[in-house]
């Protein structure tokens, strides 16, 4: 194990925090294309949050050697002695919800053009099952020209990243692994394990452990899809949902999932991966879609109640002004890949109101570049026709909601948790 040296090639919400682990027992590089990113990171700060800047700062080198640290670089030579390479590069979908494995390609043709005998690419991407062995090895084959199973070995670890999240990190959540072959497959289980406290799972083949992690968000996905659907459901019966929910998990098996907007980089993409390799072996999945149309209805959803609660109320809607609190995909993160919550903004705006969007967490900049959205960080000091609480930060549980409302104003709570006002929930 001393004579390991480590790539990451990735260093966004996933790699990062890995390659910092990593860094605490061996000698590692962080790789990415981006220079921003880079320059950011070699000064001891991530925009992203995820590794605190003591954290990272412990770990951190500025130059290349055999000891052990995080080495951050853009520089291909850098990475060209490591004889691990580890991938975590994001899977997006395209316009048309289609895996997008643009970013799978261009990683496996960088670590490609450095590959060696003997060498370990694992590949810590969510994708569908096959994607490492029939999508990502043979471009390392093509342009290494070495031979897999002969030169070089795959490994696969799905990331159990959770954004945001302080309690469990990385090496707090347990990790699947596995390998090409049983020995390279004990080989990656090892290399993990030597880090994650949480311990490893070692799956009997790299095509189990694709399925397995792209089926965990896709079970979160239809089952919050049942919630939405019932939420929808209860509304016309003028129930509320969230105390029917309260009221059935008093049973002891009773999953504990809640309505709300369903984005991010992985509840919200994971299973179209799915559906798109059933499809392509011959099965429609039927449940899997149904659950990602309820889901990506519920932004137009909750704006057309918002805008049904002003008419109710006499409130003119072209005009008026609506304060959106939140933009970001989840509480108290910056993450805004692939947000829902400018669903229910773009709705809104679509029926003539003028939205103000309040986040402290999102950046500006990386909003306006995304979704061509304004957004602040300090709280407007004006009144409001409507208030949509999008996300849980926990400034806005702080807040006085009330005092920023006009008098007969909307109070709209999507994610139920503004439990000692007068407002309406999802």
């Amino acid at each position: 194990m001393k004579d390991i040296k480590i790539a990451v090639i990735g260093l966004g919400y996933v790699g990062l925090p890995l390659a910092r682990l990593f860094a605490t027992k061996y000698n590692v590089v962080g790789f990415d294309i981006n220079q921003n990113r880079i320059n950011e990171l070699q000064q001891g700060k991530d925009s992203t949050l995820e590794v605190e800047e003591d954290i990272l700062q412990s770990v951190l080198k500025n130059k290349r050697d055999n000891n052990t640290g995080l080495l951050c670089s853009t520089n291909l030579d850098d990475i060209s002695d490591c004889n691990y390479y580890v991938i975590t590069v994001p899977t997006p979908v395209d316009k048309n919800n289609r895996p997008d494995l643009t970013p799978l390609y261009k990683s496996s043709e960088t670590v490609a053009k450095v590959l060696k005998k003997g060498d370990i690419v694992i590949y810590e991407s969510t994708v569908f099952p096959g994607a490492t062995e029939d999508e990502c090895v043979p471009v390392l084959e093509k342009i290494s020209g070495l031979k897999f199973n002969t030169d070089f070995y795959a490994g696969y670890s799905p990331e159990r990243i959770n954004p945001g999240d302080k309690l469990h990190t990385v090496d707090k959540i347990l990790k699947v692994t596995a390998g090409s072959t049983p020995e390279i497959g004990k080989k990656v289980d090892a290399l993990y394990a030597s880090v994650i406290t949480a311990g490893t799972h070692l799956a009997p083949t790299i095509k189990v452990a694709e399925a397995a992690k792209v089926i965990e968000n896709s079970q979160r996905d239809i089952n919050i899809a049942f919630v939405n659907e019932l939420a929808k459901i209860f509304n016309l019966m003028d129930i509320d949902t969230h105390d029917v929910l309260e009221a059935a998990g008093t049973k002891w098996n009773f999953l504990p999932f809640k309505p709300g907007l369903v984005g991010g980089h992985c509840i919200g993409v994971d299973p179209y991966y799915l559906a798109q390799k059933a499809q392509e072996v011959g099965y429609h999945p039927e449940i899997i879609l149904a659950g990602r149309r309820v889901n990506d209805s519920m932004g137009q959803y909750v704006a057309s109640e918002i805008i049904k609660l002003m008419v109710q109320k006499d409130i003119k809607i072209k005009g008026s002004k609506v304060l959106a609190l939140g933009i970001t995909f989840k509480e108290n993160c910056p993450d805004v890949r692939n947000t829902k919550a400018v669903d229910v903004i773009n709705q809104l705006k679509s029926f003539g109101t003028d939205v103000t969007i309040y986040d402290p967490w999102a950046n500006p900049k990386e909003v306006k570049h995304e979704y061509d959205l304004v957004t602040v960080q300090n709280l407007p000091q004006e009144t409001f026709d409507a208030i949509v609480l999008t996300v849980a930060h926990n400034e806005f549980l702080n807040e006085d909601l009330k005092a920023l409302l006009k008098k007969d104003g909307v109070l709209y709570d999507v994610k139920g948790v503004l439990k000692d006002l007068d407002c309406n929930r999802l």
